[in-house]
């Protein structure tokens, strides 16, 4: 069967060091970015660069190995491309992963945190060009939040919840910075994932979010930061979350919501 005739119900954005969760879906067929017209390409270490199309518990499920990013030069409207076109395929539900820092004293790294709410400070949007008004007071679905909740109360697993902000980066932000994201309410902080919840939502999507939180923002704790240290983190993480969304995904009730 070929990937062009497959129609995935869900979509999952696998951040750095999280691609190891496609391993883990019934695989059936595979396509790299490099092969379908528009989709940029990222260099970027930890991230494949490529849809595997796959089953979890029996649903049809499209997991996006790796990201593009502001950082590499990317506007906002190529940095979404993959969900324009995950929503193409006629995805409906996404959940979209990170790699975070926590700004949150009470949330260790190692841990994961669900997103309530984030922060987009990358000063862009993926709607710039024209008057495409879109209510942002729900990004990420209480729906999903419920049933994400319940099943990692099931498996006994930690979940802190919180509110994610989103800077371009590339350069990891100053003591001073984690300071200010703080007092404005940001748990964590990273590169990715406020675009394409944007995105996301304007195209009717339901939409959750998982921040790995793979290291300490700066200033909370002694030592530099590193992208080595993101990826063998997240790696570590990754286990638990894919054992989460396997759970989570085949007990979804199948219909949108209203």
């Amino acid at each position: 069967m070929s990937w062009q005739s497959l129609r995935p119900q869900w979509g999952i954005v696998l951040g750095s060091g999280l691609g190891g969760f496609a391993g883990r879906m019934e695989s059936t067929e595979s396509v790299s970015y490099a092969e379908i017209a528009g989709l940029p390409q990222t260099a970027v270490a930890g991230h494949a660069g490529r849809f595997v199309f796959g089953n979890v518990g029996g649903v049809p499920v499209v997991a996006a190995q790796g990201r593009v990013h502001l950082y590499e030069g990317f506007t906002a409207r190529e940095v979404s491309a993959h969900v324009r076109w995950m929503r193409e395929r006629g995805v409906e539900r996404l959940v979209l992963t990170n790699a975070a820092g926590t700004c949150n004293p009470r949330f260790e790294p190692g841990s994961w945190m669900m997103l309530g709410d984030h922060l987009n400070l990358t000063h862009t949007s993926p709607l710039l060009g024209g008057p495409n008004f879109h209510d942002m007071s729900e990004v990420y679905s209480k729906r999903l939040r419920a049933h994400f909740s319940a099943a990692v109360s099931e498996l006994g697993v930690a979940l802190h919840e919180g509110v994610y902000a989103g800077l371009p980066g590339p350069q990891y932000e100053t003591p001073a910075e984690v300071r200010m994201l703080q007092r404005l309410g940001a748990d964590a902080v990273g590169m990715s994932t406020v675009i394409e919840a944007i995105q996301a939502r304007a195209l009717g999507m339901e939409v959750a979010g998982f921040s790995c939180l793979t290291n300490w923002a700066a200033g909370l704790h002694p030592g530099t930061l590193g992208h080595e240290e993101v990826l063998e983190t997240g790696k570590r993480a990754a286990e638990q979350l894919a054992v989460v969304l396997s759970r989570a995904i085949p007990g979804f009730p199948a219909c949108m919501p209203g």
